[in-house]
């Protein structure tokens, strides 16, 4: 899930950002007598420098500065004001350096010891491109027209650059994609030479994914890893992650004194430390954001629970609610307060204020305990158990549904099961960015041939039966590598920024894990082998047949969704029978579905017809300013019967656990 993988911060992108005061993050657990001692001068110059870097420009060039201050700023070098101090902290890193190469030659023993080791080329994308290369070298000539078209173009940068240093205005040869980032500083268009680099990268990359588009006899799988390798490669290899061509570094380094690089580099000792020798790179301030302190907030009680997980029920807002009540099923491929994430953009509220008993499963972030709980477990202690609980909670026994993301792939397999075996509690089912058809699944196809789920099969092996959190971040920042990496790279240890205090972000970076049992069904049967949409599924021996599923169904896509591409979602939606109504909404996976309609952002589309492609059905249909939520609860209305009394969590026949958010959302994946 992962959009927007995980996710991209499409609400940020026009926020100015600020720097705050440094502040200690905490360090990860090691055993106290490896610790090395740390001087209060040491953490005072790292601090010191930090908040050097996080100054306002104006602010910094207002100071008085010294003489020694003035005569080393001439030549642009950096500035220690206690060089004693400064050799300290130096002194310091070079134990700890130490220590996580000990640490991390420990960790690769280990893997060694248990019969699993990371791969050389974990997501086989190296026979991808050795096969768009041998077809390309094939045909001599569709190479040499190539080279051509791609020599043809850097003289046009060449004319275009010289007219430039001449004074003239030119039209660009090569501009970035929008949304592209990267190139915002004014420099990169300004200068000259620096303009040269951006559109001779930029041509560059244009070259290559053209290239493997016309490689002759290579199948589109292959090309699509050949696309996933290229862009990882290019991504890494901009310029605005070479220090000395990137201008907001140069400016960041001539307005701090340089103090940038030393705080960068203890940004970059941390994030080090986190990964016990792999770079884990903060994405947002893990200390600032609380769950259910300045997340999750949306009150509630947990009224159920079991192995895998805890059933909130929120507390209304309303004398009056509607009397059919509905539950949530989110992925439980990350953690469910993305739809609640603050009171402002938080479905869980909105929903909870349009006057519905509002159910939600918090999946438990499962440990090797829970290994061999697969994918009909999650249905029956997921799905049927809640349920049962939602009956014994209210008296009613049927119930509205939402499925997002996985959740919604399982929430579509109980419905067909419930089908064949005569179970009506389901009387409507909402999906958000969910896929049933994975014949156009998106980036996550590259994941899923035989030889990568051998070796993650390995790797949760050796993991004692999950599969780590951290290794599913790791694959949602690859699908965004210029937004979830390489721009957090350039933040954190080049400009020497403290971590982001963005929401969304700290969502994405509190990962969880899978068990192995679920992980590896859902990826063989339905991502590989597509046996759900091909009617070839079977549940405890019961076929799985969506046409059999004749209940109001309304399908949610988002237009630039990855992870679940919007033809995807609409092919999944032909599969079932009935009333079935898709809905393309603006943005991705996340903001897609996260759009409150006091935002006023984005759009979405409607079309009562369901044609045979999506194509047919966009010509057909009409066009919606901002949020789709109203939409959608107008449909949702339509289908239900009259209002009753507010229920009270804890008042039915479910007594009060604890507080939502409850404890199993609070569970890190680094907790051993």
């Amino acid at each position: 899930m992962p959009d927007d993988q995980r996710p991209l911060p499409e609400d940020n992108q026009a926020k100015p950002k600020k720097k705050a005061a440094a502040k200690k993050k905490a360090a990860p657990k090691k055993p106290a007598a490896k610790k090395p001692a740390k001087t209060g001068a040491t953490n005072k110059l790292a601090d010191e420098a930090k908040k050097a870097a996080s100054k306002p420009a104006a602010a910094r060039q207002s100071e008085p500065a010294s003489s020694e201050k003035k005569a080393k700023s001439r030549d642009n070098g950096p500035v220690y004001s206690d060089m004693k101090r400064f050799a300290e902290y130096m002194a310091e890193i070079n134990v700890r350096t130490q220590e996580m190469l000990e640490d991390a030659v420990e960790r690769h023993a280990d893997l060694g010891r248990k019969g699993t080791s990371q791969p050389v080329d974990p997501l086989n994308v190296s026979e991808a491109g050795q096969e768009v290369a041998t077809a390309l070298s094939q045909n001599p000539l569709r190479m040499m027209q190539l080279q051509l078209n791609l020599w043809e173009n850097y003289t046009k940068l060449f004319t275009s650059t010289c007219e430039k240093m001449a004074g003239m205005d030119p039209k660009p040869i090569a501009q970035p994609r929008p949304g592209d980032r990267r190139f915002n500083h004014a420099a990169w268009e300004e200068n000259p030479m620096l303009d040269f680099i951006k559109q001779s990268y930029l041509l560059f990359g244009e070259w290559v994914n053209y290239a493997i588009q016309n490689a002759e006899g290579v199948d589109d799988s292959t090309k699509r890893r050949a696309y996933f390798h290229a862009d990882q490669f290019l991504a890494a290899m901009s310029p605005t992650n070479v220090p000395a061509l990137n201008p907001d570094v140069i400016d960041e380094t001539l307005n701090t004194q340089g103090n940038n690089w030393l705080a960068g580099f203890k940004n970059f000792m941390e994030d080090l430390e986190r990964g016990h020798g792999e770079l884990a790179i903060t994405q947002a301030d893990l200390d600032f954001f609380k769950v259910g302190q300045n997340l999750a907030t949306t009150p509630g009680k947990v009224v159920y629970q079991n192995d895998l997980m805890q059933l909130i029920q929120y507390s209304p807002t309303t004398e009056e609610v509607a009397e059919r009540p509905i539950v949530i099923f989110p992925p439980w491929i990350n953690k469910f307060y993305i739809l609640d994430l603050q009171p402002e953009n938080s479905f869980i509220k909105w929903l909870v204020d349009q006057g519905r008993t509002v159910f939600l499963v918090s999946w438990v972030n499962p440990d090797t305990r829970l290994k061999d709980k697969s994918f009909p477990d999650y249905m029956r202690e997921g799905i049927f158990e809640s349920l049962e609980a939602i009956e014994r909670a209210t008296g009613l026994r049927e119930v509205d549904t939402i499925g997002y993301c996985i959740g919604g792939t399982l929430l579509a397999v109980t419905l067909a099961y419930m089908a064949e075996v005569g179970d009506d509690r389901i009387k409507s089912a909402t999906f958000f960015t969910s896929q049933m058809d994975f014949t156009e699944a998106g980036d996550l196809l590259l994941f899923v041939d035989d030889k990568q789920l051998q070796n993650l099969e390995k790797q949760m092996d050796a993991s004692g039966g999950v599969l780590e959190g951290s290794a599913m971040a790791r694959t949602f920042n690859m699908l965004r590598p210029n937004d979830l990496i390489w721009s957090a790279f350039v933040d954190n240890y080049y400009l020497g920024k403290e971590a982001k205090k963005f929401d969304l972000l700290f969502w994405n970076a509190d990962a969880t894990r899978m068990t192995r049992a679920c992980h590896l069904f859902y990826l063989k049967n339905f991502y590989r082998d597509n046996l759900l949409s091909k009617g070839e599924l079977e549940i405890e021996g019961v076929p799985i047949k969506l046409d059999a599923v004749d209940i109001p169904i309304f399908m949610q896509a988002g237009e630039k969704d990855h992870i679940a591409p919007p033809n995807s979602v609409y092919r999944s939606a032909r599969l079932f029978d009935g009333d079935v109504r898709y809905m393309l909404a603006g943005s991705g996976h996340i903001a897609g579905v996260v759009n409150p309609p006091a935002k006023k952002k984005y759009h979405y589309k409607t079309n009562s017809a369901l044609p045979e492609s999506l194509e047919d059905w966009v010509k057909g249909a009409e066009h919606h300013e901002h949020s789709w939520w109203p939409y959608w609860m107008e449909w949702l209305s339509s289908l239900s019967d009259g209002t009753v009394p507010a229920r009270i969590p804890g008042e039915g026949g479910l007594p009060v656990i604890e507080d939502a958010p409850g404890s199993y959302v609070l569970v890190k994946s680094d907790d051993a």
